[in-house]
């Protein structure tokens, strides 16, 4: 028995009652121990966050392939969990205890370890909550957390391992620096902002009376970092420029801090820019760094000129002026910093060359140097500029693990969709550079290591391991270092599954089948992932990356907060339900290619559930329940064989378009085949007649529908599912896909869709030429074919109830204007005298068609101006070309019309 929907379709009230059914039932992972597996594990959002659009973007397309798998029978897993997210939590409980007038070091690493698990535990789930709010069916029973203890055991196990086969290494290289963090970041965690600056040039003064070819007793360098001369180390000049050949291998002088260093000949420096000569500075900057290394300096030899919060410090060589130690490295809260006193005494000293500019009668003005718009790496967390420093950090051999997902994507092993990544995958994985995985924060899993007094590393699971290398009475001191969140995040495919210890789950779950994410995390994450996976299982963890886009604004820019263009998807699932803005994302997720918000295709899609709601109460109505068979009933009726074909071409549309990860396809497919051939065909094809079979059939295609609509809108089919008949103990969620047992039926569908085509022809005719809808009209059939005849004599009443055509006569149509419309290969007569003014509408129509035809002209040369095209804004030029499109339409849609008419 059903039960009778309200009146009005509420997602709100819906959506909060089924998901807490199906997590307290534990129906989002039934017991299937014999099933195939499916799995998914979600990229894991970290601790601190809360939803944003990409993440509902995400999330979306994973519970469509989990509750497509789950309704076909699999046993489907989809791991959750968060990320402990080690700078992004330091920083939230540090900025709390700023609030506070408390801070961080107050604390032992202990106490404040402690602080951070306290937040966790308090704050840390808003991002699981909302996940829930969207519809996600994870298996929540198995939440997992970076920093879990088995999570930790695998880290720490990983970590050994990869040092105990050489692929681990502590080494004194140059990282990115963040000084507002203290920390080392990855090359991926830089932003580089375009900053306005200056550009200087100095003199720096050959030593020993030293001329170059030109008699010059100095070199001319320029630089964007002034500061860093401090620790300059070498100057660079192309081996094959003539003009510094002779002074290669001489002394060279930096004037303030009196440094002795020589002249180098290095590829680096080329001799069309500037001068061609380049100041080297290998503590600092990273192309220096390997000119350094080139010109002979050991990275232990190298000069560091600051210190952890970028002040200056005082060099190995003590040759940094006292003045200059504990500035800043550039101006703050208006004291200079070592970058204006730097310039100010290379001024004073007369090494500074001016840049000339004229005014505007021509005189020459000088300026201390030329301003310049400059790429500058900034933090993405700390959001200050990046120092590149020179510090031992623990490394990973990156170029080493990469080797096999390369050879594994070039296989085919590994499949990314769409195809188009590959090109970018490969060319970062073979230029790959090791992967700094030590950070000096305290939040995150601390890296397993113990130094002597002589700081050789022992390395191990535990202090007695490490205690057991170094011998008895030997004194260790922990690392201090924690590791790299990607570091730990990598083991996500197989250590949420209780890798290394359990085996049956492993066994099962892992490889994953399918892993999707965005293409911004392809490096951070996703090949990480790879590499884990083959170093420490010898397998891929997933045989196919799906990388979807980005979600952009309405206009096409990039979301920012600074923009003020961020969309709250929290906001869009109350005013619209989460089933609508589900089926949004789904629906314009086209294999990578970025989507633009569009509030107005959501409301579509909330009308659409509408649209299945009333059609179900239709159904209700006319006692139409829940079907009790999953093949297809018998069928007599036409009607009826024609809608379980649709079913069958439905499905399999649908299996093919999920298949091949076209979520867009797959969408429109199950969009199309309800409110098209259901609502607005079938429903009204069977007015009338609804028999014991009718019913039958009806109630079996609404529940195929529920059944293949639930992964993309879950909560609304289950509602409609739960309220055809009473099913409590088979859900929706655990349903089975369908298997119709049927197939297409060529002379029902040829029927109906004749039929269709008959009624859409003619209601698209008396539109055109504004003939009221309800109007019947008698029509003429001069040479039936056998189907149109059979269709006539067999639907007389649909006919006439649909395309209000009556009677139907086959032969010939008395003289007089008519207009003429087609059904398959028939023609159909229809006699307009005594209907409309025939003159009246010809001019009507011809005027209507005289502007189009203007106005499309018109456009058109628009958009063929190069100028209009490329200067005017995005949006004028979109709405030429809609306005364009439209009016070429119209203008065809007139003519037909006309000669409609005769």
């Amino acid at each position: 028995m059903s039960t009778e929907l309200d009146k009005t379709f509420d997602p709100a009230e819906i959506e909060a009652r089924w998901y807490a059914h199906w997590e307290d039932n534990g129906l989002f992972r039934p017991a299937r121990p014999d099933a195939e597996p499916y799995t998914i594990v979600n990229p894991p959002p970290n601790v601190t966050g809360s939803l944003h659009i990409g993440h509902a973007l995400d999330n979306t397309l994973q519970d469509v392939m989990i509750r497509y798998e789950r309704l076909r029978g699999k046993d489907a897993l989809w791991v959750v969990g968060t990320d402990h997210a080690g700078i992004a939590t330091q920083m939230v409980v540090e900025r709390q205890l700023e609030a506070q007038q408390d801070k961080r070091t107050n604390y032992s690493r202990e106490d404040f370890v402690a602080k951070v698990w306290e937040w966790k535990e308090e704050s840390g789930g808003t991002i699981t909550r909302q996940l829930r709010r969207l519809g996600c069916s994870m298996d929540w029973s198995r939440e997992q957390f970076t920093m879990d203890p088995h999570f930790t055991d695998a880290v720490l196990k990983v970590f050994v391992d990869l040092y105990n086969k050489g692929l681990i290494y502590r080494d004194k290289r140059l990282v990115n620096w963040d000084p507002k963090l203290k920390t080392a970041i990855s090359d991926l965690e830089v932003e580089t902002q375009d900053v306005k600056g200056s550009f200087w040039h100095f003199k720096y003064p050959l030593a020993d009376g030293v001329t170059t070819a030109e008699g010059k007793d100095y070199l001319v360098v320029a630089t964007t970092r002034p500061e860093t001369m401090l620790a300059d180390m070498a100057v660079a000049v192309h081996p094959d420029d003539e003009r510094y050949a002779s002074v290669v291998g001489k002394d060279i002088l930096q004037p303030i801090t009196g440094r002795r260093f020589k002249v180098v000949a290095d590829e680096h420096a080329d001799p069309a820019l500037g001068s061609g000569c380049v100041k080297i500075t290998p503590g600092h900057d990273f192309n220096d760094f390997e000119v350094g290394k080139r010109a002979g300096f050991a990275p232990g030899e190298m000069l560091n000129m600051l210190d952890a919060e970028a002040n200056v410090c005082q060099t190995a060589d003590g040759l940094v002026p006292e003045e200059f130690v504990g500035l800043h490295r550039f101006k703050r809260d208006g004291v200079d910093g070592a970058r204006e006193l730097v310039v100010a005494r290379m001024k004073e000293l007369g090494f500074l060359i001016p840049h000339v500019t004229r005014d505007k009668d021509g005189e020459p003005v000088e300026h201390d140097a030329e301003p310049r718009t400059i790429a500058t790496p900034f933090g993405d967390r700390g959001g200050v500029v990046i120092e590149p420093w020179l510090t031992d950090q623990w490394y990973v051999d990156a170029a080493e693990l990469s080797k096999k997902p390369i050879a594994a994507v070039k296989s085919g092993e590994i499949e990314i969709v769409p195809k188009t990544w590959e090109k970018t995958f490969f060319n970062w994985m073979e230029n790959i550079q090791p992967w700094c995985v030590s950070r000096q924060l305290w939040w995150g899993h601390r890296i397993p290591a113990w130094y002597d007094v002589d700081g050789k590393a022992y390395v191990a699971m535990t202090e007695a391991e490490a205690q057991a290398q170094a011998g008895e009475g030997v004194a260790l001191t922990r690392d201090e270092d924690v590791l790299d969140t990607w570091f730990s995040s990598a083991l996500w495919p197989f250590a949420t599954l209780g890798w290394p210890d359990n085996a049956d789950l492993l066994a099962k779950h892992y490889p994953n089948n399918l892993l999707i994410s965005g293409f911004d995390i392809l490096f951070f994450w996703d090949a990480r992932m790879m590499m884990a996976g083959y170093f420490n299982t010898g397998q891929a963890p997933w045989p196919k990356l799906y990388l979807h886009g980005l979600v952009r604004a309405a206009d096409g820019q990039k979301m920012s907060k600074s923009k003020g263009n961020v969309v709250d998807p929290l906001g869009l699932i109350d005013q619209y339900g989460a089933d609508a803005l589900r089926f949004f994302m789904a629906a314009m997720e086209s294999q990578g290619r970025d989507i633009k918000m569009d509030d107005r295709r959501i409301e579509g899609y909330r009308n659409f559930a509408t649209k299945l709601w009333n059609a179900t109460r239709f159904c209700q109505a006319n006692g139409i329940g829940a079907s009790e068979t999953l093949a297809a009933p018998a069928a007599s009726h036409a009607v009826n064989r024609w809608i379980i074909g649709e079913v069958v071409e439905t499905k399999d549309a649908l299996d093919k378009a999920l298949g091949e990860l076209r979520f867009d396809a797959a969408a429109n497919t199950i969009y199309h085949f309800v409110w098209d051939r259901f609502c607005d065909w079938y429903l009204e094809l069977i007015k009338g007649q609804i028999d014991d079979e009718t019913k039958a059939v009806a109630g079996w295609v609404l529940d195929q529908i529920l059944v293949m609509l639930h992964p993309f809108m879950p909560f609304i089919t289950e509602e409609l599912w739960s309220k055809q008949g009473e099913r409590a103990h088979y859900p929706l969620i655990t349903a089975k896909w369908p298997e119709p047992g049927a197939s297409v039926d060529a002379e029902a569908k040829a029927e109906i869709d004749w039929l269709i085509a008959l009624t859409s022809a003619t209601r698209t005719a008396k539109n055109e030429l504004g003939i009221a809808p309800g109007a019947k009209l008698a029509a003429f059939v001069p040479s039936p074919s056998p189907l149109g005849k059979r269709v006539v004599e067999a639907n007389g009443a649909a006919i006439e109830r649909l395309a209000r055509l009556t009677p139907v006569t086959f032969g010939e149509a008395p003289a007089g204007a008519a207009m003429q419309i087609a059904a398959g290969e028939d023609e159909f007569v229809i006699p307009l005298e005594g209907v409309i003014d025939i003159e009246a509408e010809k001019a009507r129509l011809a005027k209507a068609l005289e502007t189009s035809a203007k106005e499309a002209k018109s456009l058109e040369g628009r958009l063929s101006n190069a100028n209009f095209v490329e200067r005017a804004k995005p949006e004028a030029v979109e709405k030429a070309r809609a306005d364009h499109a439209h009016h070429v339409a119209e203008t065809e849609r007139l003519k037909a019309a006309l000669a409609r008419l005769g």
